[in-house]
């Protein structure tokens, strides 16, 4: 599969919920994200962004770290997981975690590398590397064009 690549440089907070803002709205119902980020990247903070654009109150986004799954319902479904704390994919079946592949929900994956064998063929993939304090790199990766060049837009727009 070809992916599309755009890359965001945020220099704040604003600029990473922007960024989630303009990712949320320009995804499918049913996406599977796989994010990707060290600790205090941003990662949660990309996903309040999303929140909001989906009419879920930003605050009430919380880490998965150690809840392994947290469901926001708004405009769309968003289902956030962290597999960090399970061993394997067959960990993931076994909590049914497939099953958020098939849902109309974007569903946001910390750690997808853990389960690669069951991750779909369509994913979407958002690194945030730290560049300074205050500062990221941002790196959709998109198999659908269209969703990175309304990402681009919006945020080119604003």
């Amino acid at each position: 599969m070809q992916y599309s690549t755009y890359i965001f440089d945020s220099f704040s907070v604003s600029d990473t919920l922007r960024f989630g803002r303009a990712f949320a709205d320009a995804l499918p119902e049913q996406a599977a994200v796989a994010l990707h980020g060290t600790l205090g990247a941003g990662k949660t903070l990309l996903v309040q962004g999303m929140a909001s654009e989906l009419d879920i109150d930003p605050q009430i986004v919380t880490s998965p770290t150690f809840v392994i799954c947290n469901e926001y319902i708004g405009r769309k479904t968003l289902i956030h997981a962290d597999v960090y704390r399970l061993n394997d994919s067959d960990d993931f079946l076994a909590i049914g975690g497939d099953e958020w592949f098939q849902s109309h929900a974007i569903t946001l994956i910390e750690w997808a590398e853990k389960i690669d064998d069951c991750l779909p063929l369509n994913l979407y993939s958002v690194s945030i590397s730290q560049c300074s304090e205050s500062a990221r790199q941002i790196v959709l990766k998109s198999p659908c064009e269209e969703v990175t060049d309304a990402v681009s837009s919006t945020l080119k727009a604003s």
